[in-house]
């Protein structure tokens, strides 16, 4: 008797699990892009691919001035022509940033809250972009020593 009622247990926990599986939607595949380049052969800042990918994604931007930051709500607030409080839970790492530092916000608006994708300091694309040109120009400096 104890043989046929785990039997039994065992055929509905596979129905109900088979079930679950069959429920889901198929996501649509992604047609195969050959003419996409590979992520390695830009010289973007990691924080700039973030901002150009959001953008894509029918983000907004904000720009403005650092107020406060709630490490409890996980929430920033930036004043620029209004007061805008920002989510930041989504940004897996974020810099520090002091009340007064110009910042941009790339973000997105769900449920009636302003969800940032990206937060940089203003300027902070520009100085990465030259650092990137003084690294590629020292290595073209170096002469040829080994002989």
């Amino acid at each position: 008797m104890k043989k046929a009622l785990m039997i039994v247990l065992a055929i509905l926990i596979s129905v109900a699990f088979v079930t679950t599986v069959l429920a889901q939607e198929k996501k649509a595949e992604k047609p195969a892009a050959a003419t996409e380049k590979p992520a390695a052969a830009t010289d973007k800042p990691v924080k700039e691919k973030a901002v150009d990918k959001a953008k894509k994604a029918g983000a907004k931007k904000f720009a403005g001035e650092f107020v406060s930051a709630d490490d409890a709500a996980k929430t920033i607030v930036v004043k620029g022509e209004t007061e805008m409080t920002f989510d930041v839970s989504k940004i897996k790492k974020m810099a520090k940033f002091a009340a007064g530092d110009k910042v941009n916000v790339v973000y997105v608006e769900s449920d009636g809250k302003n969800i940032a994708k990206a937060v940089t300091k203003a300027g902070a694309a520009k100085k990465a972009k030259e650092k990137v040109e003084k690294a590629k120009e020292k290595k073209d400096e170096k002469p040829a020593e080994k002989k």
